[in-house]
């Protein structure tokens, strides 16, 4: 993985995740997505699994670490820095591949793509 699809995976430095974020609301710039199905801290792999629901007829669709802007943990909210389109239009979410690298840098190459100095 290249040094910037590694940060993709990693949350910003003002953001510490601290709780298990499963079940949180999850807040594009646009408004609500979904709620936040699965989650992960890993070192170099972070992300959030968001469902949905009927808003994209039932879609996940797995939103790396980097792209959370914050998380309000009094609202369970998690908040990200990007629009509906755009997670709309998102690689689909494959369950099977979650841990796999391959799988993870072409999602990461996605969100990267938003340009430069976005993320």
């Amino acid at each position: 993985m290249s040094m910037r699809t590694t940060d993709m995976w990693t949350y910003s430095e003002s953001i510490s995740p601290g709780a298990d974020l499963d079940g949180f609301k999850v807040e594009a710039r646009d408004g609500e997505i979904g709620k936040v199905d699965k989650s992960s801290h890993e070192v170099g792999g972070s992300c959030i699994v968001v469902d949905t629901g009927p808003w994209i007829f039932g879609k996940k669709v797995m939103l790396p670490a980097r792209v959370v802007r914050d998380i309000d943990l009094d609202t369970e909210t998690v908040i990200v820095d990007l629009t509906k389109d755009e997670i709309k239009n998102s690689p689909e979410y494959d369950d099977s591949r979650f841990g796999d690298s391959t799988y993870r840098d072409e999602i990461g190459g996605y969100y990267g793509g938003m340009g430069e100095g976005r993320f």
